[in-house]
């Protein structure tokens, strides 16, 4: 049996560094070894919950329940996941990688049961998931950007606001400060940005660059 667990945790293993992978090429915050270590070690508490305890069955009035390991598993993944969702100026990230690392612990307990096939075929949905079904809809729905400028002309911000809205551009949320410089002020500007995903970062950028009075920082 042991040579059969360690099939289990190898296959394990190999199919959540598969999704990890996937997650790395993006430059997603958790990778290829987090989600190594998320499905091996769920493999890992399967057997144990299934088998670990056959030692003491035999022990008058004791009843054990195999699933109990594997659904505290589905709860504490969770605390990982967190981990990896960022709240920024208004902004989520992280939500995508996060569910990947829930449905990786779900593959790791399925071959850590014995399920070869599922795992395989849930790890093989996953990555259909993150890449085929991002392919085929990539024009649908909306993305956000966050963009952080500075200018000396507060009328600027006027101009660039009606700019953007006339390309498809949506401003959700906009921060300002004010830092004088001399005897001018500067205006410091983050703005949430939301467009279709058909608008990328590019034309976001040469629309800003049409303004001389704009120095850009950062857009992501």
């Amino acid at each position: 049996m042991t040579t059969e667990f360690v099939l289990r945790l190898f296959i394990a293993g190999i199919l959540g560094s598969i999704i990890g992978l996937d997650r790395e090429y993006r430059a997603k915050e958790a990778g290829y070894r987090t989600h190594f270590l998320v499905s091996l070690g769920s493999a890992l508490l399967m057997i144990v919950s299934q088998h670990g305890f056959g030692g003491i069955l035999d022990t008058p009035n004791v009843n054990l329940d195999p699933s109990r390991i594997a659904s505290q598993v589905v709860t504490g993944i969770g605390f990982i996941g967190a981990g990896t969702i960022i709240l920024h100026k208004q902004t989520v990230r992280g939500l995508t990688t996060a569910a990947g690392i829930w449905a990786t612990s779900a593959i790791g307990l399925a071959v850590g049961a014995g399920m070869y096939e599922l795992g395989i075929s849930a790890t093989i949905l996953t990555l259909i998931g993150l890449e085929v079904l991002g392919f085929l809809f990539k024009s649908v729905g909306m993305k956000s950007s966050v963009v952080e400028f500075s200018t000396d002309n507060k009328e600027t911000l006027n101009r660039l606001s009606r700019t953007l809205a006339t390309k498809d551009f949506l401003i959700v949320s906009l921060q300002m400060d004010e830092k004088p410089k001399g005897d001018t002020v500067v205006y410091h500007v983050t703005m949430v940005i939301k467009s279709k995903k058909s608008n990328d970062e590019g034309k976001l950028l040469a629309h800003l660059q049409d303004f001389a009075d704009v120095t850009i920082h950062r857009i992501e």
